[in-house]
């Protein structure tokens, strides 16, 4: 069986060096390999038009590079199932088992107390059964893995654990991995049919934590380089109540994520004295530009209070991956909230989004790029981000846009100016950079 899941790469991929390490699976750019395998895979799909006729409707696939070939995986089931040939069967295969079984039978029963205690005993049973080997070659449960608490719905049925799982269990050694997208995009959410894109943070990233011990795996790329980053900040203005900087792209507003350090400990490091740093407001990590920060708590509440009545204006410039008419004005209105189950990444939601307004003006054309000015009315995590490249925005992603948009250098986008009132004297203050 395993012969018939590993199969070869093109012959293009013979001049082609596999990486020295493996994929850092939550940030980066699929190897050539893995494009080659998906290229392999798309055209697999083409020769069973009821497999091709789900993906059309949209679905996350995957490839795995092993020393002999590659391995491909679809994420949840296909077709109605989870095992078809060609592709990895799943980590645990529920079909056929004492799940279907007495799911049955609890669907049979009326709601109450005893449909309930036997759904929850269903459910852990489950958990148990899904168990994952590591590059170590240990084995851990659901449960484990998540450390006793409720695994979300889903886990360990995406396609790198599959992938993984598949490879430990034959003795096949990882190179790299890939996940891509393929076929429509779902609702509220931002795809692009033939992009690849990070593994999952909720239900994957403790998965893979455990999965990927004793694999020589790639550095974050979030970290490769931070020193430099923080070399890269500059203070702007400087006074009693506040400091006013330039955070560069890739430096975190507040501590967070994967333990790097951020602007408000840099800040607190330069200024020992001071009673804050106190975050007002904040950047996401990958966008550079103006920030004003309270340096004591009567500040504090002052600029709080401006950035509440809308009192603080703030522009950002951005370049757009494609064109627009130069002098177009509009408006998006598209609530937004979190993505449960891949955070960072937001999504557009009329039910549990909030309300998100984004004006903006098309100042100009760089190498076939929109440059624009836009002005946030409200302050939503990626809100910008979502607005230029959501369908029902301006379809139009943000270069260098990771999560939304074609990865490869930094976001382009930049607060380039910002007007708040002094927290004591009251004067219009305005700061703008280039």
């Amino acid at each position: 069986m395993t012969d018939q899941l590993i199969h070869p790469l093109p012959p293009e991929a013979a001049g082609i060096e596999p990486p020295r390490q493996f994929t850092y699976p939550f940030c980066y750019e699929a190897h050539p390999l893995c494009r080659l395998a998906a290229e392999e895979v798309k055209q697999e799909l083409l020769r069973h038009p009821k497999w091709q006729e789900e993906v059309s409707e949209g679905k996350m696939l995957g490839v795995l590079i092993v020393e002999s070939g590659f391995l491909a995986a679809f994420s949840g089931t296909l077709c109605g199932r989870s095992t078809l040939p060609y592709f990895v069967p799943p980590v645990f295969d529920l079909h056929g088992t004492y799940f279907e079984v007495e799911e049955t039978r609890i669907s049979a029963l009326p709601k109450g107390e005893e449909s309930k205690q036997r759904s929850q005993a269903l459910q852990q049973w489950l958990f148990t059964q899904f168990r994952f080997l590591n590059g170590e070659g240990h084995e851990a449960s659901l449960l484990g893995i998540f450390d006793n608490h409720v695994p979300p719905s889903g886990a360990g049925e995406c396609c790198a654990p599959k992938l993984l799982q598949y490879a430990f269990l034959h003795h096949l050694k990882p190179l790299c991995m890939g996940e891509f997208w393929m076929g429509q995009t779902p609702k509220g959410e931002i795809r692009e049919e033939g992009r690849f894109y990070p593994s999952c943070q909720a239900k994957c990233k403790p998965i893979l934590g455990w999965m990927l011990r004793g694999l020589d795996v790639e550095e974050n790329p979030l970290r490769r380089d931070y020193d430099k980053l923080i070399g890269q900040l500059r203070i702007l203005a400087l006074d009693a109540n506040f400091v006013v900087v330039d955070k560069p792209s890739g430096l975190l507003s507040v501590p967070g994520k994967d333990d790097l350090p951020a602007l408000s400990d840099l800040i607190r490091n330069r200024l020992p004295e001071a009673e804050g740093p106190l975050i007002v407001h904040r950047l996401d990590m990958d966008t550079s530009g103006l920030m004003v920060l309270a340096l004591n708590t009567e500040a504090y509440h002052n600029l709080q209070d401006q950035f509440i009545r809308h009192i603080v204006r703030k522009r950002y410039r951005a370049l757009l991956e494609h064109p627009l008419p130069i002098g177009e004005t509009g408006r998006i209105d598209l609530p937004l909230c979190p993505n449960p189950y891949d955070r960072p990444r937001q999504m557009v939601h009329d039910k549990y989004g909030r309300r998100a307004i984004t004006n903006y003006e098309v100042i100009g054309e760089e190498n076939g790029h929109a440059l624009v000015h836009l002005w946030p009315e409200t302050g939503r995590t990626h809100q910008l981000r979502v607005h230029m490249a959501h369908r029902e925005g301006l379809n139009n992603p943000i270069v260098g846009d990771r999560l939304y948009g074609h990865s490869g250098g930094h976001l382009m986008l930049r607060a380039d100016e910002l007007s708040f009132l002094h927290p004591t004297t009251g004067e219009r203050l305005l700061f703008t950079i280039s």
